[in-house]
């Protein structure tokens, strides 16, 4: 398990607080750099009800986004939410992002918008011909350091379990890159009674 104390100065911020935005978040989080999520409450959750997510039996998609929400605010996110972000553009070695209320400077952003792909196509980011962000499995762009996710890089896989895993992966990319080696967040019980003690899951 990784500890709480930052890895690095590195920050990263998250466009987006649907499943995949939420995943990254996460994952960066858990593992001790500075993250922040903007999030409009726009995702496509509150329309479904998951009976064919992997280890859930049935959840309802609001349901499912509380408790998303409630995981990233106990690692230590900052959630922005309602503040819409208006633009994304590289700055120096890193992204400044821009909303109504401010402008924030991160040197990683995870872009996790759903369908909408504007912000990606103003920041420069390559498309592929079919329209979605062009991306690696590392969820990397063709801009360093600015990632994509969920539906701006699929054209019709528009699932919660693959959006979570571009989150993961994006996340996991970013913690490499800042680490200087590949990284693996596994966690085994200890760790989890360590963090949950008399709370853990069986």
């Amino acid at each position: 398990m990784s500890d709480e104390t930052p890895v690095d100065d590195a920050r990263v911020i998250v466009v987006g607080g649907g499943p995949a935005g939420l995943s990254a978040a996460l994952f960066t989080a858990k593992n001790g750099l500075e993250t922040t999520v903007f999030d409009t409450d726009e995702t496509w959750m509150h329309k479904a009800h998951l009976f064919n997510y992997l280890g859930i039996g049935s959840v309802g998609g609001s349901e499912f986004m509380a408790t998303a929400r409630q995981q990233v605010d106990d690692f230590g996110v900052d959630r922005r939410q309602g503040e819409e972000v208006t633009a994304v553009s590289e700055s120096g070695d890193g992204f400044t992002v821009e909303t109504e209320a401010d402008s924030y400077e991160a040197e990683y952003v995870v872009l996790a918008t759903g369908a909408n792909r504007d912000l990606a196509e103003e920041l420069g980011c390559d498309l592929t011909e079919e329209g979605p962000v062009d991306v690696g499995v590392s969820m990397e762009t063709s801009v360093d350091g600015a990632y994509a996710t969920g539906a701006m890089v699929r054209a019709e896989e528009w699932q919660a379990a693959i959006a979570v895993g571009d989150g993961a992966a994006a996340a996991l990319n970013i913690l490499s890159a800042v680490k200087g080696e590949h990284y693996h967040d596994f966690d085994v019980p200890d760790d989890a009674a360590q963090v949950f003690g008399e709370h853990v899951a069986e």
